[in-house]
């Protein structure tokens, strides 16, 4: 009966053991998981940085590849409403030859659309702004432009109109002239 004993305790030490080193085994690969996952994240951010970087040198074209890279990884915890933020302000920057205010609003706005809750997406929604006014102060302006237009048309008939009629007040005026001239040659 002893030995049933011992044979049943070292069977269920046996169990232990197997399942601790299968709890271990899987801890290692789980930390090997985790730190694949941080170093994938930390590329990611590499990325931004280095957009970033290419943006703070003007190197537009750079900090697009960079971007652009961001946004076609597969994974969603990717900083993408980061890349979306930064694609905005690189075609919006002033000193980018091949600036696109249209393009620029295309990357707030998706920026809004697919991460309303990012901390940039309240920015994005002030840019988004700030171009709405903008094109909305251009129609004013090109409605103004074309009402200054049609007064500049409407002044220079008024002015050729009163040279019409100065013309015809000095003809006027002449004729007045001769007429009197006439009279004082009749005789009395």
């Amino acid at each position: 009966m002893g030995r049933k004993q011992v044979r049943a305790r070292k069977y269920v030490y046996l169990c232990i053991a197997g399942v601790m080193s299968i709890l271990l085994v899987g801890c290692a690969s789980s930390e090997k998981v985790k730190v694949e996952i941080k170093e994938r994240g930390e590329r990611r951010q590499d990325r931004n940085l280095r957009s970033q970087e290419f943006l703070n040198r003007r190197d537009f074209e750079e900090a697009l590849k960079e971007c652009r890279k961001i946004l076609s990884l597969p994974s969603p915890e990717s900083p993408k409403d980061r890349a979306l933020f930064h694609i905005g302000l690189i075609y919006a920057h002033p000193e980018n030859p091949k600036r696109d205010y249209g393009k620029s609003f295309d990357a707030f706005k998706k920026l809004t659309k697919d991460y309303p809750h990012s901390p940039l997406a309240d920015e994005a929604r002030a840019w988004i702004g700030v171009f709405l006014e903008n094109e909305r102060l251009i129609q004013r302006n090109e409605k103004l432009s074309q009402s200054n237009e049609k007064l500049s048309q409407t002044n220079e008939k008024l002015s050729q109109t009163v040279e019409k009629l100065n013309q015809v007040i000095e003809k006027s005026k002449q004729v007045d002239i001769e007429i009197e001239e006439k009279k004082r040659e009749k005789p009395k």
